[in-house]
């Protein structure tokens, strides 16, 4: 489109990312998070090994991809954040409003796990490290009598602690006997999560144009730090043992033959690439309309999963080693999720000769892996209600951070108390699971089957050119049916089995698992809100209601007019007052001033 050589922006309204790697780097500090470094390597070794990776790249190819593909597609078509794309299909507005809710929810304890991360990296400034020996009665320095499965995804209280897990225990989280004993404030891990809100302010005060500076180093710094422990681990007696177990020798054909197995892989991959979660759509919609989307999200995808079984070997070479150090077998030093982060690995660290150096650069990993993808979800936020009120906050982009991450901050408190730990899991069991899944199948269903499979393929088009029948067969045949059956089948395995949360021995209250539920009705429950209010704000008999409910309104499409085209030439801007805003550069990409 045609504009002045001042300006930059292809969308001078809205913004669009000032380099290609930038969105590139942004992508990818969104989709690789903490979950490839703490939860892959575990579900790669519990599932047999090498062998998982069959379902693992499996459910890439027939869902994690197709997806990520498909929303990154329609954010940038219509330059529009995740509620604002379902103008294509109105009566699914809803689907949007629950992914922003559920990125919502997640940002409220995901920046608490930041918060851990920098008060580790703060107590790893000392040597011997802290939890490196025992401190109170009942720890040992030894697995001596340790329970093989000890403090894995159940935690069972033992008499005899390893220094690590009194440390976490006692030290940093204060942790109290369960949810009914709330205790106090823990003011060093409240510090920690102001600090990690104040970071995540800084790099988005701007939005992308400040955060697409960050990333530079915040998505790739990451990297460094596996590449350096992986080269340590590899050198350390008994670095082959702990391969062996993750992905090696030991792996276990059999297991595939069973449903959880390929459950795990599934939600692994939606976990990992974060689909259907909006941060997709919203970080795509800054992009300019002629990208290509399709090389950019095989490209991404690929480096997730590639940087998940990469950050297995540096974990588990160095957990090999530990197991070593204490004449056990890896599978007795294997843990999981925060265990794994601020149990298991420290403990192993603590063995090193130069401890705090490798201390140091481990929790700076998981500071910035953790940041990447908050930055993201609050991006999510911000651009869906500067795009739902764009006339009142579009100036206003700072002080609308300032206030989100005030209020998250506010809202992550209870996460900080002496229960903050069970809170933490509470809101992770109830939002980041299975309610994934049914945003997955609802966001295909609008898009392949109400709004129009052939439809979204020609938007396709519009931004990277004609493509053959045969560039569009797989395609097809994932969208229309290999991933709405795989996501079906998942989903209903997911509420099959599904059981109240637990942390350790700990069993959650009934209000507890009562107010989970609540947190997962108040996300949901806008699907049929939203679904309603289309029907009744339309004219007509019910059944013309609801057609009228499901064709795309007037104002969708390309977000310039220039790119309009034939097929949406004979629709108007969405927004009249953005004319008006703008005041300078018309939307058609006239560079003659209204």
């Amino acid at each position: 489109c045609d504009k002045p050589s001042s300006i930059t922006d292809e969308n001078v309204y809205r913004g669009n990312w000032a380099t290609k790697s930038e969105y590139m780097l942004s992508m990818i500090g969104y989709a690789v998070g903490l979950g490839n470094v703490w939860r892959f390597p575990y579900l790669a070794y519990k599932n047999g090994g090498g062998a998982f990776l069959i379902p693992y790249l499996l459910m890439l190819a027939v869902a994690g991809l197709p997806m990520f593909f498909m929303e990154c597609s329609l954010g940038q078509f219509c330059s529009q954040g995740p509620i604002n794309v379902w103008m294509a299909v109105p009566i699914m507005q809803g689907v949007g409003v629950t992914m922003v809710l559920v990125s919502t929810m997640v940002a409220v304890y995901y920046n608490v796990i930041v918060g851990y991360s920098i008060y580790y990296m703060f107590a790893s400034f000392s040597s011997p490290l802290p939890w490196s020996t025992c401190s109170e009665k009942n720890c040992s320095t030894t697995l001596m009598g340790m329970s093989t499965h000890h403090f894995r995804l159940s935690y069972h209280i033992k008499p005899v602690l390893l220094p690590s897990e009194q440390y976490w225990d006692n030290v940093a989280l204060w942790r109290t006997a369960g949810l009914d004993e709330t205790g106090e404030v823990v003011w060093h891990l409240a510090l920690c999560l102001l600090l990690a809100w104040l970071l995540t302010g800084a790099a988005l005060f701007k939005g992308i144009k400040s955060s697409g500076k960050v990333v530079y180093f915040t998505a790739t710094f990451p990297y460094v730090v596996l590449s350096i422990l992986l080269v340590r681990g590899v050198t350390l007696d008994g670095a082959r043992d702990g391969i062996e177990y993750y992905i090696g020798s030991q792996s276990n054909l059999t297991k595939l033959t069973e449903a959880e197995v390929w459950k795990d892989a599934a939600t692994q991959i939606f976990y990992s690439l974060s689909v259907a979660w909006g941060g997709l759509t919203a970080l795509s919609s800054y992009n300019k309309f002629h990208n290509n989307c399709y090389k950019d999200s095989i490209i991404i995808c690929v480096t997730n999963c590639g940087t998940s079984i990469f950050a297995g070997f540096a974990i588990f070479s160095i957990l090999g080693h530990m197991a070593y150090m204490y004449g056990k077998p890896v599978s007795e030093v294997v843990q999981s999720d925060f265990a794994l982060a601020f149990v298991a690995y420290p403990e192993a660290l603590s063995k090193l000769p130069v401890s705090p150096l490798w201390s140091v650069l481990f929790f700076f990993m998981l500071l910035t892996l953790g940041l990447d993808s908050q930055f993201a979800s609050i991006e999510t936020i911000t651009t869906s209600l500067q795009d739902s009120f764009p006339k009142v906050l579009k100036s206003r982009r700072t002080l609308l951070t300032v206030i989100i991450c005030i209020v998250l901050f506010l809202l992550g408190l209870p996460c900080v108390t002496q229960t903050g730990i069970y809170w933490v899991k509470l809101i992770d069991h109830f939002c980041a699971g299975w309610m994934i899944l049914i945003t997955a199948v609802l966001e295909l269903t609008g898009i392949i089957y109400i709004y129009g499979g052939s439809q979204f393929i020609k938007d396709i088009e519009m931004m990277i050119g004609t493509k053959s029948s045969l560039f569009w067969l797989w395609w097809k045949a994932c969208w229309y049916f290999i991933s709405p059956i795989v996501l079906a089948v998942i989903l209903a395995w997911s509420l099959f089995t599904l059981t109240p949360p637990t942390y350790g021995s700990m069993v959650y209250p009934e209000w507890g698992v009562s107010l989970g539920w609540c947190i997962t009705a108040f996300c949901l429950i806008w699907i049929p809100v939203f679904a309603v209010l289309k029907v009744v704000k339309a004219e007509g008999s019910l059944w013309q209601r609801l057609k009228m409910a499901c064709l795309s309104a007037n104002t969708w499409g390309p977000y310039l007019e220039c790119h309009r085209g034939d097929r949406y030439k004979k629709q108007q801007s969405s927004d009249m007052d953005m004319r008006i805003t703008l005041n300078v550069y018309s939307i058609s990409c006239d560079p003659t001033p209204i």
